[in-house]
C-alpha cells in the first residue's frame, strides 16, 4: 500500500515555472534512439498601516481599507460567514484543524474560531501578526499563528529556509501533524486564495506534491478549499464536454481528486467571479500500477498526448510505447478513430495502468529528449 510515511522516494525532479514540467523516466523507460539501438500571491511592495478592524466586516471582502492587495484575503465577516457555514457541513468532527493562508486581519480567523474550529493561521506579512495573535487570547489554544507563506513552502534546492519560506515538515513537527496512511480520513483542511499572479505556478507545484507525496501530502490526502479564477476553475474542472478549456490540468487533477464547486463570489477588481472549489485527495488515486514512484512518466504521457489532442490515439501510442497499439486498444475498450480530446480523465489513468502492466516488453514507454525542453 502507498502511503505518505512509507517508503517513498525523495524528491527527483523540479517543477519548473509555468509549465509544471519534469522528466526522470526511470526503470521501464527508455529513449526511442537507445530502443532502436537495443523519463496570490504577489505582495506589492507596500507594507499595510494599523487595521481599521471594526470597520472591515460590512465591506465588501475585496476592499483594500488597509492597503492590501485586492483579493488577498477575506475582509468582509458577511462571506467569512458564509465560507464557515459550507466548510462545516455535515462535517462529523466540529474542531477539525485548518490551516488558513495569508489570512490578513484575520475576519475567516475568526469566524472558524467562533464556530469551534481549530486554525493555524500561515501568514507571510509580519505586520499582521500581533493583531492575528490576539485573536488568539482566551481561545484555549485553538489558534496558532506563523509567519509563513504557503504558497512558497517547501521550494527546491533551498538548503536554509528563513520566515516568511518555510519547509513543511520542520512546520508540521512544530504544530504536533502527523503523517496518516493515504486512505485515512482527512488530517487537515487548507484555506485561501489562489496567488492570482501565480495560480497555474502553485497548481503545477502542488499536483506534483500530490502525486509523489511530498510536502503537505507526505501527511495524507490535504483537502485544499481555495478561490480560484474563472478560468483556472474551467480547466480545472474541464472534460471532453467542454473541450475548449480541456487541457492537461484537467486530467491530473480530476484523476487525483474530486473536485467540487462550493461557492461563487463576485470579485469587481478584475470583473469576474471567483470560484470556490474543494479539492479531495481520491483514496483510490494509487495502485499497483499508478504510485508515487513512477508519477513522472505519468505526467510524461498525458503531456505528451496533449501536444497533439486532435490526433487519434493510436498514432499517439506508435509514439510513447513499444506496446502493441491495438492491443493496447483492445484492453481500454477504444477504436482506432478515438481522438485524445475524446479521452476523459480516468480514460488516461486506465491508458497508463494497461501499458504499465504489459509483461511481454523489457522496456513500456519511449520519448523523445526535445520533448523535454517543450512548454504546455
Amino acid at each position: 500500500m502507498w502511503g505518505p510515511a512509507t517508503g517513498i522516494a525523495p524528491r527527483l525532479t523540479s517543477v519548473w515555472a509555468g509549465a509544471g514540467r519534469f522528466y526522470i523516466l526511470r526503470s521501464g523507460a527508455t529513449k526511442r534512439k537507445d530502443f532502436q539501438a537495443r523519463n496570490r500571491r504577489e505582495l506589492s511592495d507596500f507594507h499595510p498601516q494599523p487595521l481599521p478592524y471594526p470597520d472591515l466586516g460590512d465591506s465588501p471582502w475585496w476592499v483594500s481599507k488597509c492597503r492590501l492587495e485586492p483579493g488577498r484575503c477575506i475582509t468582509s465577516r458577511k462571506s467569512a460567514e458564509t465560507l464557515v457555514q459550507i466548510l462545516r457541513e455535515k462535517r462529523k468532527n466540529p474542531r477539525q484543524l485548518f490551516l488558513e493562508c495569508n489570512p490578513g486581519p484575520g475576519i475567516l480567523t475568526q469566524a472558524l474560531l467562533e464556530a469551534g474550529a481549530k486554525v493555524v493561521a500561515l501568514e507571510s506579512d509580519k505586520t499582521f501578526i500581533p493583531h492575528l495573535e490576539s485573536l488568539g487570547k482566551n481561545m484555549n489554544g485553538k489558534l496558532k499563528v506563523v509567519h509563513c507563506d504557503f504558497f512558497k513552502m517547501d521550494p527546491d534546492n533551498c538548503k536554509i529556509a528563513k520566515p516568511p519560506i518555510c519547509v513543511s515538515s520542520e512546520l508540521f513537527k512544530d504544530l504536533g501533524i502527523q503523517a496518516v496512511p493515504w486512505k485515512a480520513g482527512i488530517p487537515l483542511k487548507i484555506i485561501g486564495i489562489l496567488p492570482f499572479r501565480s495560480e497555474r505556478n502553485v497548481l503545477w507545484k502542488l499536483l506534483y506534491d500530490l502525486y509523489s507525496c511530498t510536502s503537505i501530502y507526505r501527511y495524507g490526502r490535504v483537502e485544499l478549499n481555495m478561490f480560484v479564477n474563472e478560468k483556472e476553475y474551467q480547466t480545472l474542472t474541464a472534460n471532453p464536454r467542454n473541450p475548449n478549456f480541456y487541457h492537461v490540468l484537467s486530467v491530473l487533477w480530476q484523476v487525483a481528486c474530486d473536485v467540487k464547486l462550493l461557492h461563487v463570489e463576485p470579485f469587481e477588481p478584475i470583473q469576474q467571479n471567483l470560484y470556490f472549489i474543494r479539492m479531495t485527495p481520491r483514496k483510490s488515486l494509487f495502485t499497483e500500477h499508478l504510485t508515487p514512484l513512477n508519477c513522472d512518466v505519468f505526467f510524461h504521457m498525458v503531456k505528451h498526448c496533449f501536444g497533439k489532442r486532435n490526433a487519434k490515439l493510436v498514432d499517439h501510442l506508435h509514439s510513447l510505447s513499444p506496446v502493441d497499439a491495438m492491443h493496447i486498444l483492445r484492453q481500454i475498450r477504444k477504436n482506432e478513430t478515438v481522438k485524445i480530446i475524446n479521452m476523459y480523465p480516468q480514460n488516461f489513468k486506465q491508458l497508463f495502468q494497461t501499458i504499465e502492466c504489459s509483461e511481454d516488453y523489457a522496456y513500456k514507454w519511449m520519448y523523445n529528449e526535445s520533448l523535454e525542453d517543450s512548454a504546455m
